[in-house]
């Protein structure tokens, strides 16, 4: 299954570092974390999803051992 890392704001929003996830693509894990987890339903459409290290999009399929990252937005200078 895949393995969702949640990072800052994301972490909080969810209440939870990481979790195994089975949906098939990205678009279909981001209505799903949203549905499970609603406060990051204000917080997940400015998010980087990462899988393997690389931006991907919601078409991206998700196979059982991606490593899938979500990032919020960083401030910093």
């Amino acid at each position: 299954m895949p393995v969702v890392r949640y990072f800052a704001a994301a972490r909080d929003a969810a209440g939870r570092d990481r979790e195994e996830r089975t949906e098939a693509t990205v678009g279909e894990l981001r209505l799903a974390v949203s549905a499970e987890h609603p406060a990051l339903g204000g917080i997940l459409p400015r998010c980087a999803v990462l899988v393997g290290g690389s931006r991907v999009d919601d078409a991206t399929a998700l196979t059982g051992d991606d490593l899938v990252d979500i990032l919020p937005p960083f401030a910093g200078g």
